[in-house]
């Protein structure tokens, strides 16, 4: 069985594959306090609840953009499973059927390189990865592997929690739609503002994304496919119709996909 582990900035996702299928999945909230020995505790205990022990798990692979938990979850895994998991870093870079630019091999994210490798691998057309987390990200592949660029603005959680925390009187809102873009109270109209106007900003972004995929490689706008992921994707899932599909675990089977191509490449 394989395990991912996603470390991002709000969560730590941690799924198991089974012959390329999510058997399970659970979610852990991202503390750079917490122990390698108290995430294994955490770790352990919830496997143990759906009948997995750790020990069963023969490959693991993990994409983390918080440095300072790599190190406590590789000794957490070799601990408990006797293997030396794969932290997706540049040193794997070449082994992997997208092209990342020389200029951007020290910064792209892992989980960006994630989404970028599922989106080349299941449509093998040029594709806007939309991803809906603490940042909001869009990953741009061509269609012959390229990693074309990406464009990165807060996110609609840390947007919200910005002007909640930053003023005086604003409260926190369910990210939710509003009845109309005129707020006629004070959640409506910060409802407006954040969730109608993340609407537009999404939609303008992926268009603009298009024309300049379009002039940069000449693939033909139509072919351009678009998706979206990430936990916050539901908030905007409703109200638009520009995207082609929505997959919530979109960067988790990109990681399965990443495990699958080493473990082959180690093969041979």
């Amino acid at each position: 069985m394989l395990l991912t582990i996603d470390i991002g900035n709000t969560n730590i996702v941690v799924a198991l594959f089974k012959d390329g299928v999510i058997l399970s999945t659970w979610r852990l909230f991202t503390d750079t306090r917490r122990t390698g020995d108290e995430y294994g505790s955490m770790l352990t205990s919830l496997l143990r609840d759906d009948g997995i022990e750790l020990k069963g798990i023969d490959f693991c692979v993990i994409s983390s953009v918080v440095p300072v938990l790599i190190g406590a979850f590789v000794g957490l895994i070799e601990h408990k499973t006797g293997r030396k998991p794969v932290v997706i870093n540049p040193s794997i870079f070449p082994l992997l059927p997208v092209k990342v630019p020389e200029s951007a091999i020290h910064e792209v994210g892992s989980d960006l390189l994630c989404n970028a490798v599922e989106a080349f691998c299941r449509y093998n057309t040029a594709c806007i990865v939309v991803d809906f987390g603490t940042a909001l990200t869009f990953t741009a592949v061509g269609a012959n592997g390229d990693l074309l660029g990406i464009a990165i603005t807060p996110g609609l959680g840390t947007a919200r929690n910005s002007l909640f925390e930053d003023t005086a009187q604003l409260p926190s809102i369910p990210l939710e739609a509003p009845p109309s873009s005129l707020g006629k109270n004070t959640i409506h109209s910060i409802q407006a503002g954040i969730v109608l106007g993340y609407k537009s900003l999404v939609e303008g972004l992926v268009q603009q994304m298009k024309k300049d995929i379009v002039t940069e490689t000449g693939v033909s706008e139509e072919q351009i496919k678009v998706v979206a992921t990430g936990g916050l994707n539901s908030v905007l899932k409703s109200l638009t119709d520009i995207f082609q599909e929505v997959d919530k675990s979109f960067t988790l089977c990109g990681l399965c996909r990443i495990a699958t191509i080493l473990r082959k490449k180690e093969s041979l």
